[in-house]
This record gives structure tokens, C-alpha cells and sequence, in this order.
């Protein structure tokens, strides 16, 4: 049997491949050879296969499926986004907690807070609110009258004291503030212990953001508590009793936050980090007023300088929002 009858036999003997699983075949020629015993009987070339490798299929990246978390879009305007900051500073050492407390209040005054105020706004006359607010900013007179005297500032005390008594008796217990206009002149100066406090020394303490109250320090809420006493303890009722207490604090704080609502907007719009923002702004603020009462770098934040007019104080902490131009520029319109 001829090598050529061989190779086809072999190629015969087994199944050939699918066309699918079957590998590239290239096709070798040997060279034709001469038989020995024969010069002029040339055999005809033998064609050989030979296999090369398949390549490794490149690894396909396995399909989404329904129950994979889907990627994140950009954030609704309605959610508070946190960046991340790493360890806490030394003045916020309960930064998490903190942070805790600001999503939390921020979610109960979208849900409950803001929608209340806005039902009080359209059923109180703007008036009336603003009287309530003067009524209860006059019954603040005397602590502020007190910090000025431990302050030795007599000048201050002697003016708040006229301011007090001028809007008490003419401008009938305090709803009306006659004591700013002519010929008196006499602007609404904040004070209180917290202030007084500062101004002896007293360091600020860790930072602290609390339902109800907002931004606050150690010093500042030990002071914000005396202030409270001072009402019941040296007048007695009505300013002891709870019936008096709880009213004019919901009348208190939802002429605030109606008067703070702009002011809020913007810092939660405008802001990277409104909880960073807030932070750092009511620190630089209080440390400002603080100096201002030392006679250090007398500025916009100087007590002294504080021209309130009708309208009750703003919810939103002044030392809150001063600061970053953007903020600033927004909260002035």
C-alpha cells in the first residue's frame, strides 16, 4: 500500500469535527521523494494536517441582573448629603452623633415643622405675629440689662433698662417697639450669660447640634440655661408655670422659623456641606461676639451694633449662616 493510501486512510478512520469545536487546520506539503528502485516512478506529494491552538476566549463580564444594585444616580434635591470628613476635629469631638441630630431635625422640620409654620403664617395676620414677637423679645430686656452690668458696661444696662421701660409702658407690655423709633433710639442689644461667660474666659467646649435648639457649645447652653431661670426664679408666675411656658416657646419658635425659612433654603441649597457650613459659621460668629464685648476687632457682629427691627429674630442663629459670600449674599436678599 502507497504512503498517499495511508494518510487517507487515517484521515478516514476517525470522525472529523464539528465545524463549531473544530480547531484551524493548516495543510503542509512534504516534499515528493524519489523511490530507489525505481528513478522514473516519482510519488505524489503527501498533504499532512496540522492543528494550531485556539486562542483562550477573552472573560465576558457576566450580565446585570435585576436583583444587582443598580448604579447611583445624582441625588435628589430633596436628600441632605453628607460628605465625607474624616476623624472629627478637636472642637466637634461627637462629630457623628452630631451629624445624626442635624439629618434628623432637618428631616422633622421638612415633615412637620416647616408645614406648620406655613399654616401659622397663613392664618395669623403678619401683625399680630410681629407683636408676639416684640411682647416676648421686651420680657428678654432684664437679662440682657443683667449681663451688661456683670460685663461693667453701664452704659449699655442703663440703655437697655430705658429700652425696657419705654416699650413697657408705651408700647403697651412690649407688642409694639416704640423704644427704636424717634426721639428715643434705643436699638435691641442682645446679652446673656453665655456671653458673660466669654467674656470672663471661659472656653466654648465641644459643639454640639441638638433638637430645639440647634447649633450650640457647652459654655453656650450652660448660659442659654441661665437665662431661662432668670424669669421664674426672680418673678415667679406667671413664668413659672408650664401653662405659660410651653405657649410662648411654640409661638416663639414658629415666628422664628418663619422668619428663618429664606435664610434655611439657602443654606441647605447653597452649601457643599451645610452641616460643616453651619458648624464653622456659628463658631467664628460667637467667637466674634465674644471679642466684640473685649473690644477686640469691633465689626458687623458687635452686639452693640445689632439694630433689630419689627419683625421678630430670625430662627436661623445669625452666627450660623455669616459667613461663606455665597451663603452671606443669599441670606441678605
Amino acid at each position: 500500500m502507497s504512503i498517499s493510501a495511508v494518510a487517507a486512510l487515517l484521515l478516514l478512520s476517525g470522525a472529523p469535527p464539528a465545524v463549531s469545536d473544530a480547531a484551524p487546520v493548516n495543510l503542509t506539503e512534504i516534499e515528493p521523494r524519489q523511490l530507489d528502485n525505481d528513478p522514473a516512478h516519482v510519488e505524489p506529494p503527501v498533504v499532512v494536517p496540522t492543528i494550531e491552538p485556539i486562542p483562550s476566549p477573552s472573560p465576558v463580564a457576566p450580565a446585570t441582573t435585576g436583583s444587582e444594585p443598580a448604579a447611583e444616580g445624582p441625588p435628589s434635591p430633596d436628600d441632605i448629603v453628607v460628605t465625607a470628613r474624616g476623624e472629627a476635629p478637636p472642637g466637634d469631638p461627637l462629630q457623628e452623633v452630631n451629624i445624626t441630630s442635624y439629618r434628623v431635625v432637618q428631616s422633622v422640620d421638612k415633615a412637620l415643622v416647616a408645614p406648620v409654620a406655613t399654616g401659622y403664617q397663613g392664618i395669623v395676620p403678619e401683625p399680630v405675629r410681629d407683636g408676639l414677637g416684640n411682647a416676648l423679645r421686651n420680657l428678654s430686656e432684664p437679662i440682657n440689662f443683667l449681663n451688661f452690668l456683670l460685663q461693667f458696661k453701664i452704659g449699655k444696662a442703663a440703655e437697655t433698662l430705658g429700652r425696657f421701660a419705654v416699650n413697657t409702658t408705651f408700647g403697651v407690655g412690649g407688642l409694639f417697639d416704640v423704644a427704636k423709633t424717634e426721639p428715643f433710639n434705643l436699638p435691641y442689644r442682645r446679652n446673656g450669660f453665655a456671653n458673660t461667660m466669654g467674656f470672663y474666659g471661659v472656653e466654648p467646649g465641644p459643639y454640639f447640634y441638638l433638637p430645639l435648639v440647634g447649633p450650640t457649645t457647652l459654655r453656650d447652653m450652660a448660659g442659654n440655661s441661665l437665662d431661662l431661670l432668670v424669669l421664674p426664679t426672680a418673678v415667679g408666675a406667671p413664668f413659672d408655670r408650664t401653662a405659660y411656658a410651653v405657649p410662648t416657646t411654640v409661638i416663639k419658635q414658629l415666628n422664628d422659623r418663619i422668619e428663618g425659612d429664606a435664610a434655611i433654603k439657602c443654606l441647605q441649597e447653597d452649601s457643599a456641606d451645610p452641616y460643616v457650613e453651619t458648624r464653622t459659621l456659628y463658631l467664628e460668629m460667637r467667637q466674634r461676639e465674644i471679642d466684640a464685648l473685649k473690644g477686640k476687632g469691633r465689626d458687623e457682629a458687635d452686639p452693640d451694633a445689632v439694630v433689630v427691627t419689627s419683625q421678630p429674630e430670625p430662627s436661623v442663629d445669625p452666627s450660623a449662616i455669616a459667613v461663606g459670600e455665597p451663603i452671606k449674599a443669599c441670606i441678605q436678599k
